[in-house]
């Protein structure tokens, strides 16, 4: 394809294009791009030009053995393509065509018109700045999606699938990081605050509390946190600043019920050592030992071996100790557990938090 690098590379010194009216945008730009690609652009059966739609023209329609394969629609410089995109995409859907390129001689946008969703976010898989790239991406890009060969056998349509399912994969991708971020750190992932706690522990030589991390997590998301498209995830008047948080992270424990009993508590840890003080009481000293097999993903939650945990704190009359240095909802989470090893449901366990 050296005359079409050629070509490319002649246009792209040429300033005269942004003066180009759309007749010769078409004899100067389009219709040599398409004869170096391999199409006979004096054969009226294969480039069809203004192409009639029940009333309606598409400037081309590159055809072969009678089939309509790609609509071309050329616009002139000072227009804008946004205007037309619709426009082209309904002729595309009315005859099923699954390739189309609007074009200024400049810009050319490729669409796969038979997709769903928005045509401007989702059917647009590709794009080419006659100014900006590089001749030889810009060639590259021409023969995989219009060149006649590939378009015959089918290629040019698998490349476009190809290049159209890889941008579908980044926008995803790229609106679901930030997203992730906010979800992990909206809904105290015990994951991000081991990970937190670890890396801290590193830097300075001491294990943060978790009460700690899930006050600084706290007041990081008062701040505004960015989300795709260049929204930002703020706070309502409504709200008044705060953030709606799932669980129980931020918030203070008041008491809790279970087995009738009401027991107010003053922190997290309390509700974990009180519910173990109940347990321990209702089924005794032998079966209470189940919890011993209680374990995290690095450490146990209960042992007889103090220096296992991070935070140990004895149960009372026992010789267990349970880890205390974990977040609210890890807590809540491990209650829900331990009165489920001996029996219990989770609506057996209320508690009171503000």
């Amino acid at each position: 394809m050296e005359n079409l690098l050629q070509l490319i590379s002649n246009l792209q010194k040429d300033k005269r294009l942004y003066t180009y009216d759309e007749a010769s945008t078409k004899q100067a730009v389009i219709l040599p791009i398409l004869h170096i690609l391999g199409w006979n652009t004096y054969k009226i059966d294969e480039v069809t030009p203004e192409y009639s739609l029940r009333g309606k023209r598409v400037d081309y329609c590159l055809r072969h053995n009678g089939s309509n394969r790609i609509f071309l629609e050329v616009k002139k410089v000072s227009e804008e393509l946004e205007n037309h995109e619709e426009q082209l995409l309904m002729y595309c859907f009315e005859e099923g065509i699954k390739l189309a390129v609007l074009t200024n001689g400049i810009n050319w946008w490729f669409y796969l018109p038979l997709k769903e969703g928005n045509w401007r976010e989702r059917r647009k898989f590709y794009a080419i700045d006659i100014y900006v790239q590089s001749p030889e991406e810009i060639v590259d890009k021409f023969v995989s999606f219009l060149s006649k060969d590939k378009v015959i056998s089918g290629e040019a349509f698998t490349n476009a699938e190809k290049v159209y399912e890889n941008k579908q994969k980044q926008t995803k991708i790229k609106e679901a990081i930030p997203k992730a971020w906010y979800k992990l750190i909206n809904e105290s992932n015990e994951d991000l605050i081991k990970l937190i706690s670890e890396t801290t522990e590193n830097l300075s030589g001491y294990y943060p509390q978790i009460e700690e991390i899930e006050e600084f997590l706290g007041n990081y998301l008062k701040k505004d946190i960015p989300l795709h498209n260049n929204k930002i995830i703020t706070s309502t008047k409504k709200e008044k600043n705060t953030y709606v948080r799932k669980g129980y992270t931020g918030q203070k424990i008041v008491s809790f019920k279970f087995k009738g009993s009401n027991i107010v508590v003053k922190s997290w840890k309390e509700l974990l050592l009180g519910l173990c003080d109940i347990l321990l009481a209702e089924i005794g000293h032998i079966d209470f030992q189940k919890v011993l097999q209680l374990e995290g993903t690095k450490r146990p939650y209960f042992s007889k071996d103090p220096n296992s945990l991070r935070e140990p704190k004895k149960i009372k009359n026992t010789d267990i100790y349970v880890e205390t240095n974990l977040s609210a909802n890890s807590i809540v989470q491990l209650s829900k557990i331990v009165i489920s090893l001996f029996g219990y449901q989770d609506n057996d366990l209320t508690i009171i938090s503000e």
